[in-house]
């Protein structure tokens, strides 16, 4: 017994709350009320809850924007409002014939 709350739990009285007791009280009528450790299980599953609920979020968000942006460049192009090449042609520099 090392700690106070092993010493209230086996029924031993602390001599700081023991020096608190008023004379002449029956000390086995005595009951010490402690309040219950603060659990972190709660707040760790609300972040986590929120965090994933932001990522899917954005995900959901970048998707439609991309659906979007594809529907929008479909109209264009059928309408000729919009069209784009792509332009492979590269210059080779001949290495050899310096």
């Amino acid at each position: 017994m090392q700690l106070p709350d092993d010493q209230i739990r086996a029924g031993h009285i602390p001599a700081d709350l023991y020096r608190q007791i008023p004379p002449g009280t029956d000390l086995r009528r005595i009951v010490i009320v402690q309040e219950a450790p603060r659990s972190y299980k709660g707040p760790i599953v609300l972040t986590l809850v929120v965090l994933t609920g932001s990522i899917a979020l954005l995900l959901v968000i970048a998707f439609v924007a991309q659906v979007v942006a594809g529907a929008a460049v479909a109209v264009l192009s059928a309408t000729g409002g919009l069209s784009y090449t792509i332009n492979r042609t590269t210059k080779r520099k001949n290495l050899l014939s310096k």
